[in-house]
């Protein structure tokens, strides 16, 4: 039996700037964002590299964390990602 899993990520443009989202599909969201096939912020913002992602089973556990990393300062958002992913590269590339 396939289990479903939900993500929450974080992406990031050239400056720096983040986003963080919950999908049931991260590859999907992931193409819709490169795309710009989302009409607000990520678009306007051209915010399209996955800097960091978490994987659940349970909806409602993923959209807390969702909440609780939007709630968090800039500075810890950046130190996750900088815990898990140094160099900023574009997860999305290596095969998410």
């Amino acid at each position: 039996m396939n289990k479903r899993r939900f993500y929450i990520y974080i992406l990031s443009n050239t400056s720096k700037m983040l986003y963080t989202g919950v999908t049931n599909d991260l590859e999907r969201r992931i193409k819709e964002h490169k795309s710009k096939s989302i009409v607000g912020f990520t678009k306007k913002y051209n915010l399209y590299q996955l800097v960091y992602f978490e994987e659940f089973e349970n909806p409602e556990k993923a959209i807390a964390r969702e909440k609780e990393i939007k709630g968090w300062r800039r500075e810890k958002k950046v130190q996750l990602i900088k815990k898990y992913n140094p160099k900023w590269k574009d997860l999305s590339k290596s095969g998410v």
